[in-house]
């Protein structure tokens, strides 16, 4: 096949074992019972996202064990196709900020939600929760769980009981965006992890060694409060949820009886198994195979969404990025109209990391478009030719969470920019190192001489969309600001939007730093996702939001 063989050259290796490992997965994916209304699904990432409250494996970790089992303090309103997503209340129906300290937000619970193990989601599981990821005194702190927490919430501090229906919250320093980003700390029952811990042979002294044995086994029966519970989880193989039959939310308490997740890295292993009835629903299709899952009647959903698919560039001493004209280059030489095509129609074409018309967009000076005459001269400037081309290093996967098609279209847009004048080599890894690489930083022996990183990230939410990619303090390894990008205006811009509490005035904030960075292409803006998915047309009531995320609870299976 087209793309094995791409990634056989690229990395080296034959792919036959990963895809036979998938074959065999999803030949096992048999539903319990004839009766049972059974959702399998094949994701990208080659893996079972961790289960324990704080998934990996990118957002899809997120969207597929995060969402599913957990509910947090916030969350995104899936509900809708035809306008952009909102953050709406979740375990909590109210919060504010206090008026005379705006490091301090008091959160009001939802009464009654209880966790799958029996036991009440109160302001106790509320501190408990932030302390696994803050508190590295807890006994309960995991540190496997901080690094993908406290990346997306950084100024998070600490959690304090008011009483069982109220929390406060405290931040490092004033943060508008603290409920959007609070919609990532899934809420793990104590009470379950607790028993866990009781488990633990006595002959295991030590607490800390106590404490990671208790969240393996957690791991393996986790206990959250959302519309599904684990029923079933075989490491790198499988992960099966079953309804959550007293689920507080009738609006997502679920129809389908169980669901079965299963890691398929590689685009045309999904795109058989989807044919083959194997799974009902695959992510990213193979962009070649659309015409025919079409007309085998499955039903393909996208919809625009506010996820990025960039080179995240180095600015770090030596990096070729340094001078902005090449920077600007690259921008101008990519042909996205052309790997549009490539990818069956199903992406975006970016103008930064917001779209225009986005109240975030701004009115940047810098047009990025297909411009091949303009790039050269450029790079001309700069001192390159093709006599003389650019050498670059790209870390990139070969498959994962959100990144699309990532071996074809890098090997497209590695075509594009010898035109101008670059020389690009790519250095492919898997995709969950990969993503711990993003917080490890381009000065980081594990950029392996890389001078950008292929990691596609979400935009919806201003801190993953533009902060952590443009503060000092987001620099590795507190957060993804893997270039080292910064400036003291980009900071001014930062500060404000993130101390500014008014909705227009915190947009009109954020227009003038997102027109800051287009103009710094700290990126090459490559492409926008569209999240294109392909299901058997037995699955009813699919909403496809305008976001990274999809709810499964409020589907059907026929």
């Amino acid at each position: 096949m087209k793309q094995q063989a791409l990634i056989s050259r690229l990395m080296g290796k034959p792919l036959g074992l990963t895809v036979l490992t998938a074959a065999l997965a999803v030949a096992s994916a048999m539903p319990a019972s004839a009766q049972e209304k059974v959702l399998r699904i094949g994701m990208t990432a080659a893996d079972i996202p961790r289960t324990l409250g704080q998934p990996d494996q990118g957002f899809e970790g997120n969207r597929f064990t995060g969402i599913p089992m957990y509910d947090a303090l916030t969350q995104w309103d899936l509900s809708k196709s035809d306008v952009p997503s909102v953050v709406i209340p979740g375990l909590a129906t109210s919060w504010a900020v206090d008026a005379n300290d705006k490091t301090k937000w008091v959160f009001k619970l939802r009464p009654g939600v209880k966790f799958h193990d029996g036991s009440p989601v109160n302001a106790d599981a509320i501190v408990w929760n932030v302390q696994k990821v803050l508190d590295k005194d807890a006994l309960h702190f995991d540190a496997s769980q901080v690094g993908v927490t406290a990346s997306r919430m950084p100024t998070l501090r600490s959690a304090k009981k008011i009483d069982d229906m109220t929390v406060e919250l405290t931040t490092s320093e004033p943060d508008a965006f603290l409920p959007i980003n609070l919609t990532n700390l899934f809420i793990a029952s104590p009470a379950h992890w607790n028993a866990k811990l009781k488990a633990v042979p006595a002959s295991v002294a030590a607490p800390a060694e106590r404490a990671k044995q208790a969240w393996a086994a957690f791991a393996a029966d986790a206990s959250g409060s959302g519309p599904f519970k684990m029923a079933r989880f075989v490491p790198r193989e499988r992960l099966e949820m079953v309804a959550n039959k007293d689920y507080w939310d009738a609006k997502r308490k679920t129809q389908i009886d169980r669901v079965v997740l299963l890691p398929i890295p590689e685009a045309n292993a999904r795109t058989a198994a989807l044919l083959s009835g194997q799974v009902d629903w695959i992510e990213a299709p193979a962009p070649d195979a659309l015409p025919q899952i079409k007309q085998r009647g499955f039903n393909i959903y996208s919809n625009p969404q506010p996820h990025v698919w960039p080179w995240q560039l180095s600015f770090a001493e030596g990096s070729p990025w340094l001078d902005k004209r090449v920077r600007h280059a690259a921008n101008l030489c990519v042909d996205r109209e052309g790997l549009k095509t490539l990818l069956g129609g199903l992406m975006g074409i970016p103008k930064g990391t917001m779209a225009p018309g986005h109240p975030w967009f701004g009115t940047p000076s810098f047009d990025i478009k297909y411009d091949v005459a303009g790039s050269q001269k450029l790079m001309t400037e700069a001192g390159f030719s093709a006599a003389k081309p650019l050498k670059v290093k790209i870390q990139i996967s070969a498959s994962g969470s959100g990144q699309m098609q990532p071996l074809p279209m890098n090997e497209f847009v590695q075509q594009s920019l010898k035109k101008c004048f670059f020389d690009v080599q790519f250095d492919v890894i898997e995709w969950n190192t990969l993503f711990t690489n993003w917080r490890k930083g381009a000065k980081d022996p594990s950029a392996n001489g890389a001078s950008a990183t292929n990691v596609s990230f979400s935009s919806m939410d201003p801190f993953f969309g533009m902060v952590r990619f443009s503060s000092k303090g987001t620099f590795p390894p507190v957060s993804n600001n893997w270039g080292y990008y910064a400036s003291p205006e980009v900071e001014a811009l930062v500060t404000t939007a993130r101390t500014t509490f008014d909705d227009k005035a915190r947009d009109a904030a954020l227009a003038k730093l997102h027109t800051r960075i287009v103009e710094d292409a700290p990126f090459v803006w490559i492409a926008h996702d569209v999240g294109p998915r392909a299901m058997n047309k037995k699955v009813t009531g699919v909403v496809q939001p305008q976001n990274w995320f999809i709810d499964i609870a409020t589907m059907k299976v026929q």
